[in-house]
C-alpha cells in the first residue's frame, strides 16, 4: 500500500512522507489511520464522534530536493517549531541511530554515502527553515517554509 520515509507526530497533528506502492495507497493508508485511531481514541475514552477535521492534505513531491528537504523538515519538526521533545514522536531516531522501526529509510539514506552527510544536510536545512520563519515571522506548517528551500537539482 505505501512506505513511509519518516513521520512527525505532533501534539495537535502529524506529518508523513510516504510513498505510494500500490494504485490509491495513501488514500487508503490514511482511511485506515484515520478510522482506526479514532475508533481506539473513542473506545479508550468512552466517547463518540470525529477527531479529524476535513480530509488530509496532500502534496505530490516535485523531485529529489523536495524529497530530501521534506524529509529534512519531517525528521526535526520538532526543532523547526520548537516543540517540547517529549511531547513529540518522530523518525529521527531511527535514522540518527540506524535502528530499524516505521520507516524505510533507504530512498533516504541510498543518496548519501555516509549518514553523518544526511544529519550534516539536515542541519542546514533546519537552518534555513528557521531563518524563514523568523524573518516572516510564521509559525505554519510546511507550504509556507517551502519557499525558503533551494530549488532544482540533487542536494
Amino acid at each position: 500500500m505505501v512506505r513511509i520515509v519518516c513521520y512527525a507526530l505532533n501534539p495537535n497533528h502529524y506529518h508523513l512522507l510516504l510513498q505510494q506502492e500500490t494504485d490509491k495507497g495513501i488514500e487508503k493508508f490514511m482511511h485506515r489511520v484515520g478510522t482506526g485511531f479514532t475508533k481506539y481514541f473513542n473506545h479508550r475514552y468512552k466517547r463518540t464522534g470525529a477527531l479529524f477535521q476535513g480530509v488530509f492534505k496532500a502534496r505530490y513531491i516535485q523531485d529529489n530536493n523536495d524529497l530530501l528537504h521534506l524529509s529534512a523538515y519531517i525528521n526535526l519538526n520538532d526543532k523547526a517549531h520548537k516543540l517540547q521533545e517529549s511531547l513529540v514522536k518522530t523518525s529521527w531516531n531511527e535514522y540518527s541511530r540506524n535502528v530499524d522501526g516505521l520507516c524505510d529509510k533507504s530512498i533516504i539514506s541510498d543518496q548519501f554515502s555516509k549518514m553523518g552527510d544526511y544529519f550534516r544536510f539536515c542541519d542546514e536545512a533546519l537552518k534555513l527553515i528557521i531563518e524563514r520563519k523568523q524573518s516572516s515571522d510564521l509559525d505554519s506548517d510546511w507550504e509556507d517554509l517551502e519557499a525558503s528551500l533551494p530549488s532544482g537539482g540533487d542536494c
